[in-house]
């Protein structure tokens, strides 16, 4: 599914370019399919046909020169080619005047044409990074997302297993909340899950006993944030004595969000356990890991040598 051009005028994340619509209000319907941009440059010397219908086309002073430049016959020419190529919109940059002959064009076939006053280097950078995030992959988790230590962490389990609990004890001990019962997760380029919380809910968390509190109001603003980069899923599930669990952490399990495997962990909860503590030695392990120190491994090669040194003494 697309992005209309009416989306990108009015975006809030956009609001600093100061984008204004000048002709083709009917136009902005149409959608953009990628996030790319093109600032067609040469050609519009007589390369039109090389300009993509699903991409939003840059004009600069280059590009507003050269058409000025025209004589009527190749103008005509060239605009009729710009007129076929379906474009979905053009951006006029640097506060630049589109002549009257584009304002025509642009007006008479609902070709949105808009007006900033910023450079097209910052401007592209600015609307395909906006681009990329609304079209990339996207589904929804039932967990809670949290900020431990600067790793995003998603609690999964069964309804009622604790996963808010886990998630309000870590935000006491100073951490930070995402999202709780429902978990938005975009795939960013080039393999980074971002997880988000729905608007209607943000902030907000379900405590059984307690009801629907509002972390924000009752922990600050540092007790928040709106988005964080997911880097370790925990499983909380209920314990089982006849169940066998994780003991060393030799064997490193994955699991998959949208096509990327991120390190997962499966937590027995049980009266007396503290889940949270568990949750945040778990995010400082993942942070050794991430820097190249494995604990259980390390063991386990110290416990090989040390083998081999006993081996040795014996024979």
């Amino acid at each position: 599914m697309g992005v209309p051009v009416k989306e990108v005028l009015e975006a809030k994340e956009l609001k600093e370019f100061s984008l204004v619509l000048v002709a083709g209000e009917r136009g902005l319907g149409r959608e953009l399919q990628t996030s790319r941009i093109q600032k067609p440059g040469l050609l519009l010397t007589g390369l039109l046909e090389e300009l993509h219908s699903d991409r939003l086309q840059i004009f600069g002073a280059a590009e507003i020169g050269y058409l000025r430049s025209l004589k009527k016959e190749k103008l005509e020419r060239t605009l009729g080619l710009l007129e076929r190529a379906l474009i979905p919109g053009i951006i006029v940059t640097r506060e630049l005047e589109p002549p009257d002959f584009l304002l025509k064009l642009c007006a008479e076939k609902s070709i949105p044409l808009i007006k900033t006053r910023h450079t097209s280097s910052y401007l592209i950078e600015g609307v395909t990074k906006y681009l990329e995030e609304r079209l990339a992959p996207s589904t929804t988790l039932h967990g809670v997302l949290v900020d431990v230590l600067g790793v995003g962490i998603l609690i999964i389990g069964k309804s009622g297993i604790g996963k808010s609990e886990c998630a309000l004890d870590l935000v006491s001990r100073g951490y930070r909340l995402v999202s709780d019962d429902v978990v938005i997760v975009k795939k960013l380029p080039p393999s980074l899950l971002f997880g988000t919380s729905s608007d209607l809910i943000r902030y907000h968390m379900e405590i059984r006993g307690l009801g629907i509190v509002n972390i924000k109001d009752l922990f600050g603003i540092t007790a928040i944030r709106e988005r964080k980069q997911m880097d370790l899923v925990v499983e909380l599930i209920k314990w089982e004595s006849d169940s066998e669990y994780e003991r060393l952490g030799f064997e490193e399990k994955t699991y998959d969000i949208l096509g990327v495997g991120l390190p997962y962990l499966r937590v027995p909860v049980s009266p007396g356990r503290s889940v949270a503590a568990i949750v945040e030695v778990a995010a400082r392990n993942q942070i050794l890991k991430i820097m190249g120190h494995h604990s259980a491994k390390n063991l386990e090669a110290h416990l090989d040598n040390a083998m081999k040194g006993l081996q040795k003494a014996k024979n």
